[in-house]
């Protein structure tokens, strides 16, 4: 009999691959802005989470987060060039204090032996580092597309079915990122629908 559990990882990763590839063309072309800040957070909560949830017994259900966070890292690199070329349009003092934050959190994280601790503050940082690009997302929805956050969403959701074990450090992450996933795609249709086209701002 075919174990349900192993058909929701297959079609978690198969949407990570499907959106992260998505996004990293789009970022390749210009045509989405990743912001650094966020992206060099992400490339480091989503391997602490991966690593908390595989001790923590997530089992097959971590394979889509490892997936994920390859490409987390090689979106962050790529966004390296807009910590430079954009800076003074897309990247606002009030991101270096969010960036801040984050990384202050690293030291109790750092500081901690206990898996569950650890991805609950990881948890927290990741949703601080969040705040630049819902912010940047706002104010420019044109610089993001909406394909990777919405299977994010779905790939979270597959996630928490897949699961070997239920505890906070397995499920925490999925849960924040469902809700924090679902407010980008918000963001970016709403603003979008909202924003006047160069044509009628003339």
């Amino acid at each position: 009999m075919f174990d349900l559990t192993v058909l929701f990882v297959i079609i978690a990763s198969i949407l990570a691959i499907v959106g992260n590839v998505s996004y990293l063309r789009d970022a390749l072309s210009g045509r989405v802005k990743p912001h650094p800040y966020t992206w060099f957070i992400w490339s480091i909560v989503s391997m602490t989470t991966f690593l908390g949830g595989v001790v923590k017994g997530a089992g097959i259900g971590a394979i889509p987060t490892g997936i994920a966070e390859a490409f987390t890292i090689i979106i962050f690199l790529l966004s390296l060039k807009y910590l430079f070329t954009d800076r003074g349009q897309h990247i606002r003092p009030i991101d270096n204090y969010f960036l801040a934050v984050a990384l202050i959190g690293l030291i109790p994280w750092a500081l901690t032996k206990d898996p569950t601790i650890s991805v609950v503050i990881m948890v927290g940082i990741d949703v601080v580092a969040f705040i630049p690009t819902l912010r940047k997302t706002w104010m420019h929805p044109e610089t993001e597309q909406p394909l990777l956050y919405g299977m994010n969403v779905g790939r979270h959701v597959l996630t928490l079915l897949s699961l070997g074990s239920y505890n906070i450090a397995t499920t925490i992450h999925s849960v924040a990122m469902i809700c924090i996933n679902t407010l980008m795609v918000l963001f970016i249709q709403k603003q979008r629908n909202t924003t006047p086209s160069p044509q009628t701002k003339a």
